[in-house]
């Protein structure tokens, strides 16, 4: 089920039509913000910059009942910092969590984004997570933040104790992705693909690790399947295409 918030518009239309095309569930409200935007500019060198547009639909979404009665029965969560820049949908996000069932998957996907997070809120996220999934540059960021030190194992390791965590996935782009449990570590070469775009790869990842670890699978084959998946998608054009069958749970 996607959460968010946006706004009454036609972007916020089309959201909503684009979501029911491919039968998602979610729960989106309307708000008096507008549907959250990016504005993308190229400077001289044609690289691009980017400016994620603020207080609008998804830095306010309100805790409803129906948000607490999804809560109450939620297997798995996954959430990041950027969305909780703002202190409605931290509020709404923080709630959540703590209204889960004590057994559930709560994934803490800490996607650091330009200036949109502080070490408060990172470690309060941390604190009520059980999975962290990280990237080596974030690692880096973090790494003085916390006070970490050590080889990037040891600092993942310190992590995993400091906050009590089920496991620690760090994904390092072409150079594969590391899984770190208590007792194992799985490493997986990230698998050559002609690549259209990387949208949605990290998200895919997430999305297929959590959803093989629910249906039973070993955190070796929950791995595996989150890399697959992620190279598809790095295969094709866009954040969301259709898995093919043979990928699928």
């Amino acid at each position: 089920v996607a959460v968010s918030a946006l706004g009454n518009d036609s972007l916020g239309d089309e959201i909503v039509e684009y979501f029911d095309s491919r039968g998602l569930r979610y729960l989106l409200q309307r708000t008096a913000f507008p549907t959250g935007t990016v504005q993308v500019t190229l400077d001289a060198a044609g690289i691009p910059q980017y400016e994620i547009c603020e207080n609008v639909a998804w830095d306010n979404i309100e805790y409803t009942d129906e948000l607490d009665e999804l809560a109450s029965k939620a297997d798995c969560v996954c959430f990041g910092s950027l969305a909780q820049r703002g202190a409605v949908s931290y509020g709404t996000i923080t709630r959540f969590l703590d209204r889960m069932p004590a057994d559930s998957l709560k994934v803490f996907d800490i996607n650091l984004r330009q200036h949109f997070y502080t070490s408060e809120v990172l470690d309060a996220s941390m604190n009520r997570c059980n999975i962290l999934k990280i990237n080596d540059e974030e690692l880096e960021v973090i790494t003085p933040m916390f006070g970490l030190s050590g080889s990037v194992e040891h600092r993942c390791r310190a992590l995993m104790e400091k906050y009590g965590l089920r496991c620690l996935i760090l994904t390092c782009g072409t150079d594969g992705s590391y899984v770190f449990t208590a007792d194992e570590v799985s490493f997986l070469e990230t698998p050559r693909v002609k690549v259209a775009d990387t949208v949605g790869a990290g998200d895919s990842f997430t999305g297929a690790f959590c959803g093989s670890l629910l249906a039973g699978a070993s955190v070796r084959d929950a791995h595996r399947r989150a890399v697959d998946v992620a190279a598809f998608v790095c295969s094709q054009s866009g954040a969301m295409p259709r898995i093919p069958d043979g990928l699928r749970l």
